[in-house]
């Protein structure tokens, strides 16, 4: 077994990423922003002032990612991505840099596979000020089976009751090409061969890019359309999202925050465990 348990603690140096207002555009778009979200997705618009959605956190944070090369090696058509929290400390900027950390948090056995768990600050390169942290668990699956702690279970509990807000988006039939050039260039999701070497028979949507169509309908539906309200947002990837799904989120308020889920038009449950602070 190749992954290493012992790995947790390590840590990556820091690491310096940039970006641009094109790079938020780019961004917004691929998360399914368009012409009613004008904001996010234009720059030059009268009397309307470029902002940046709160999940891009997850793209300009991205370089946090370098501790993960100390677990050793695997197949990563095994690897499928498991959970994703942003925590922001302010309103993201159109354009910046910051100096990001990672680190391997924890290793779980699961027994059918193994989910690393990494984390990362980053910080404003010129200031130090804290602009974002994230964290993430990917699942490998073979990797388990070496009789490790098994990890916490889910904690965001859906209330039995009717949901405070319901929104509704339907993603691109093919949006790979344009997701893939915020970062994420597994072809997973662009290429069918990878795909049906990990068992599907067409290419899956980006995790992150789900991700960022349920922090556009929390966004709009909790925090006026205002990202300076969007404090931090977790959810799990519970089944994969294909291109051209429709995906719905529910939101059950509870003062500054909200539990959530996402499911696609077949009822299936796409993220779950899913929690939103804001205010």
């Amino acid at each position: 077994m190749p992954i290493n348990p012992d790995a947790v603690g390590a840590e990556s140096e820091p690491v310096e990423h940039s970006w641009t207002s094109k790079d938020a555009l780019l961004y917004a778009v691929g998360v399914g922003a368009g012409t009613d979200e004008l904001a996010f997705t234009t720059e030059n618009s009268k009397g309307i002032e470029q902002r940046v959605l709160p999940t891009f956190a997850v793209i300009a944070g991205g370089a946090g990612g370098g501790a993960f090369s100390k677990i050793g090696e695997f197949n990563w058509a095994m690897l499928v991505h498991g959970e994703q929290a942003i925590r922001l400390h302010g309103e993201i900027p159109v354009e910046g840099t910051v100096r990001t950390v990672g680190r391997i948090a924890a290793i779980y056995d699961k027994g059918s596979g193994a989910v690393i768990v990494t984390e990362s600050d980053s910080v404003d390169a010129k200031t130090g000020a804290p602009r974002f942290s994230s964290r993430s668990a990917v699942f490998i699956r073979g990797e388990g089976g070496w009789g490790g702690d098994r990890g916490p279970s889910a904690g965001n509990i859906i209330p039995d009751k009717k949901a405070d807000h319901v929104v509704t988006y339907t993603t691109r039939e093919d949006p790979a090409p344009t997701s893939r050039l915020s970062g994420d260039r597994n072809p997973l999701h662009s290429d069918p061969a990878f795909a049906a070497m990990a068992g599907f028979d067409r290419p899956i949507l980006h995790g992150l890019c789900s991700y960022g169509f349920t922090g556009r309908a929390l966004l709009h539906a909790l925090c006026e359309s205002d990202p300076s309200k969007f404090k931090a947002m977790e959810g799990r990837f519970s089944k994969p999202v294909f291109p051209g799904d429709t995906l719905t989120v529910s939101m059950w308020v509870d003062g500054d925050a909200a539990v959530f889920r996402t499911e696609t038009q077949r009822g299936e449950v796409v993220i779950d465990n899913g929690r939103v602070e804001f205010g």
